[in-house]
């Protein structure tokens, strides 16, 4: 890929679901969506491909140990939840080498024992990315019940 090749931001959508552990405690939270994941396409002559770094999903989740908690997956099969559905952000000029330095930058920043599911999760995690992208942030109506559980 060339350095001025432009890559497409999308931010897929996930339900969890009631195997996922948050809802021994938190069962009303299923119907909301919890868990965004980042996702670069490149664009090739032929059409839209996924290539090897690009092609990947980028989360935040939790675990017990100060190491980041950012994990990546292949497109919309993150396990323990059900995607719902794609967002696209915009286009970047990032090559996959500079987006793969970029991710552990903004991994080391995300430790799994920092999470928290009101005010530091994959939801934060996400518009954190789209802003450092330059793109616009995650719409509003992703992030309402966390913005809701602040405010009680």
């Amino acid at each position: 890929m060339t350095r001025n090749a432009l890559g497409w931001t999308i931010i897929h959508v996930y339900h969890y679901t009631w195997s996922n552990g948050v809802f021994k405690f938190h069962s009303l939270l299923f119907f909301f969506y919890l868990c965004l994941i980042l996702m670069i396409h490149e664009k090739k002559n032929d059409g839209w491909e996924l290539v090897a770094v690009y092609g990947m999903e980028y989360a935040f989740g939790a675990h017990d140990y100060s190491i980041s908690g950012v994990f990546e997956v292949e497109p919309r099969t993150c396990p323990g939840f059900i995607y719902r559905c794609s967002i696209s952000l915009r286009h970047t000029n990032m090559s996959p080498s500079e987006f793969r330095a970029f991710i552990e930058t903004i991994a080391s920043e995300y430790n799994g024992d920092t999470y928290h599911l009101i005010s530091k999760n994959c939801k934060n995690f996400t518009d954190d990315i789209s802003q450092r992208l330059n793109c616009k942030g995650i719409p509003g109506w992703v992030n309402r019940l966390a913005k809701l559980g602040k405010e009680m």
